[in-house]
């Protein structure tokens, strides 16, 4: 198998640079007349990868809404992720996991080892025990050519308290983790395969340098959160190329209509690419 970064960057190439996030919280399974317990979960997901799974170039399952129901729910996880591979789109498993020694390589080997059946492409992970931490989930990885993509300045206001704190030798938090991914990505063509979580609602001026990443980028928070792709090319101007946006409650509001949902993404897509700058379709 090629590596995360290789598969990405063709995925991105010809679907486009959209990431859809699968986010069957209550509100939405009930927008969508589906009961909130597995049943529901299933026809809400099965329905969305029917819809998105042929054009979007990733899905990201959050894992926590399919947790909430127990076994069941990590059972229609394993179906989605499956659902979504048949597909042809990239899986990226939104758990955000993060810890030390056997226990983050058993995250590792519960979601990047292809003898899982939770197996996905990549998984974004947290930082925050430092990122040396996170060796065995790169090593990981690594033998079985996954992704990892690591919080660095994300989407939600709150986390500025802690990402733009500085270390010792005056840089932020963030850019401590943006500098580590990028030193591990460093040579890897056409991108590397670790990954960095940069939210489109930081503004441009937060004074970070994104442009020794080499690797790409997810960018939430447009939509419902309140970034608009045009905030892309303010923020990623120099990294736009490597820059994956990431739609959920935006595109699933439209629902279960596939035609509704279809539409949705198209027209997210479409503002993507221009503000990215992708050839016109």
């Amino acid at each position: 198998m090629e590596e995360f970064g290789v598969r990405l960057r063709r995925a991105m190439d010809i679907r486009g640079p959209l990431c859809v996030g699968i986010d069957p919280h209550a509100n939405l399974l009930s927008r969508w007349g589906l009961p909130d317990n597995p049943e529901g979960l299933a026809t809400f997901c099965k329905a969305t990868v029917a819809a998105l799974g042929d054009m979007a170039a990733v899905i990201k399952p959050q894992s926590a809404f399919f947790e909430r129901y127990g076994s069941a729910g990590i059972a229609v996880l394993e179906a989605t992720i499956r659902r979504c591979r048949e597909a042809g789109a990239l899986v990226l498993l939104d758990v955000k996991r993060g810890d030390v020694g056997p226990t983050a390589q058993a995250y590792a080997q519960t979601y990047l080892n292809p003898a899982s059946p939770l197996y996905c492409d990549a998984i974004t992970v947290n930082p925050y025990l430092g990122i040396g931490a996170l060796d065995s989930i790169f090593d990981e990885a690594d033998a079985h050519r996954g992704g990892v993509f690591v919080l660095a300045l994300t989407s939600n206001p709150e986390g500025t308290e802690i990402q733009h704190a500085r270390t010792a030798d005056g840089r932020t938090v963030g850019q401590y983790v943006l500098d580590e991914v990028g030193r591990r990505n460093a040579d890897e063509q056409p991108m590397g395969s670790v990954g960095v979580v940069v939210g489109a609602t930081i503004g441009a001026d937060t004074g970070h340098d994104l442009t020794r990443v080499n690797g790409p980028i997810l960018a939430p928070g447009l939509g419902a959160q309140g970034a608009k792709a045009d905030d892309l090319r303010k923020i990623f101007g120099d990294v736009m190329r490597l820059v994956l946006p990431a739609y959920s409650r935006e595109i699933l509001s439209h629902g279960p209509s596939a035609p509704g949902l279809r539409g949705a993404a198209m027209g997210a897509l479409l503002a993507c690419r221009k503000a990215l700058e992708y050839p016109d379709l």
